[in-house]
């Protein structure tokens, strides 16, 4: 596996360290039960790290250096793949993979760039698509230009693509790939450890939403916020971003505090900051409801993990949640920015303890039958043996320059 920004071994909460970061290890750990052996190939960015670290039996991750030993933003990262590619080449030539599969779009790039010269065929999971992203960003998209000529270059020089939601397939299509060379393969939940059953958190009478959200604009945290006010005597509970006490300091965790207290609910409102992924469970099973409703979302693991809580969801009907949240049977479905339209779905269930139960409870069992990191695991491999079979592979490489 190639995952140059995002680590398996990351801590969660950050700018650039979410739902890839989980998705990588949890499928890399996943495939290793099945009997494969992995390596993740990531970019070194701290000096104190080991080459090499064994996140999972069968599972290793290798730091690649590639710029300098230390956190930079993943935007920023462009100039260090081509020595990232040639790190991969060097190491693949010595040991080279029965398959490779590649995370987002510079470790596509990359991984083209390597293996194809050694006959090794290609998986690439895109995790969020640049198009999509300018189109909701516009001028605050600080992607490289080079991003949606590499997305669409990849798309004809890798084997397969695992997509992780049917809507994404239409984006993949519509720029022109191949339809049938692309499989559905969604993101997984951790049934071991986000379960209905267990503790839940202590809170008081409240009514509770909870939102767990790395601290992005694009998130939606601000509409939960204003959503509040229509709520009367609810609060809501914010996980996410750096620790509570430098929230202050964060430009987006200011501003948040600055939309509550204009919006007359900053005693209401608690942004907890970065919260264990342990102690996740516990947090989604004290809610009444999950709010997810972020602007534009490639794929969205939280309402699967709250689901898999036997919480109900609230969401927004864009990526990945269009497939995992039914509307009405494990949750709700809202327009994005609309916190009047949020607000009332949330008083509803608030209102209704037997309709928030019927929901929880279908969510959990959908969770369970169709969202497994086993079922992804073996969807995967599925994927790899089709690369394998491939037998007509362009001879053009795809250039991988500074």
């Amino acid at each position: 596996m190639v995952s140059e920004h995002a680590s398996p071994l990351a801590t969660l909460g950050g700018v650039d360290a979410g739902g890839q970061n989980v998705h990588v290890a949890a499928l890399a750990t996943g495939l290793a039960r099945r009997g494969a052996s992995v390596v993740v190939h990531t970019r070194r960015d701290d000096p104190s790290l080991p080459p090499r670290v064994q996140l999972a039996p069968g599972v290793v991750v290798d730091h690649v250096d590639a710029g300098p030993a230390e956190p930079i933003p993943k935007d920023e990262l462009l100039p260090y793949m081509a020595r990232f590619a040639r790190e991969l080449a060097e190491t693949w030539r010595e040991d080279p993979p029965d398959v490779v599969h590649s995370h987002f779009w510079m470790s596509g790039g990359c991984a083209v760039s390597a293996a194809e010269p050694l006959g090794i065929p290609v998986v690439h999971t895109f995790h969020a698509l640049g198009v999509v992203k300018r189109r909701h960003q516009g001028a605050d998209d600080t992607s490289p230009r080079e991003r949606i000529g590499w997305e669409r270059a990849l798309l004809k020089k890798a084997d397969w693509i695992a997509a992780t939601c049917t809507d994404e397939v239409f984006e993949l299509v519509r720029q022109g790939a191949n339809l049938h060379r692309i499989t559905v393969i969604p993101c997984g939940v951790d049934l071991g450890l986000f379960t209905p059953e267990g503790e839940a958190e202590w809170r008081g009478r409240r009514p509770r939403v909870v939102v767990v959200s790395r601290m992005v604009a694009r998130k939606g945290i601000g509409t939960a916020i204003s959503a509040l006010g229509r709520i009367p005597d609810a609060e809501l509970v914010v996980a996410g971003g750096p620790p509570a006490e430098a929230l202050a300091d964060d430009p987006v965790g200011a501003r948040l505090l600055d939309l509550a207290r204009s919006e007359g609910v900053a005693d209401r409102v608690h942004l907890r900051g970065g919260v264990a992924r342990d102690s996740l469970p516990a947090l989604l099973r004290s809610a009444d409801a999950v709010a997810c409703v972020p602007w534009y979302e490639p794929f969205g693991i939280v309402p699967l993990e709250a689901m898999a809580c036997g919480t109900p969801v609230v969401a927004t009907p864009v990526g990945g949640m269009l497939d995992t949240v039914r509307d009405g049977h494990t949750g709700r479905l809202v327009p994005p920015r609309q916190p009047a339209s949020l607000a009332s779905a949330l008083r509803e269930l608030l209102q209704d303890p037997s309709r928030r139960a019927a929901m929880g409870s279908a969510g959990s069992e959908r969770a369970r039958t169709t969202y497994s990191w086993q079922r992804v695991a073996a969807l995967t491999e599925q994927s790899y043996a089709r690369a394998a079979r491939r037998s007509s592979r362009s001879t053009d490489l795809l250039e991988v320059s500074a």
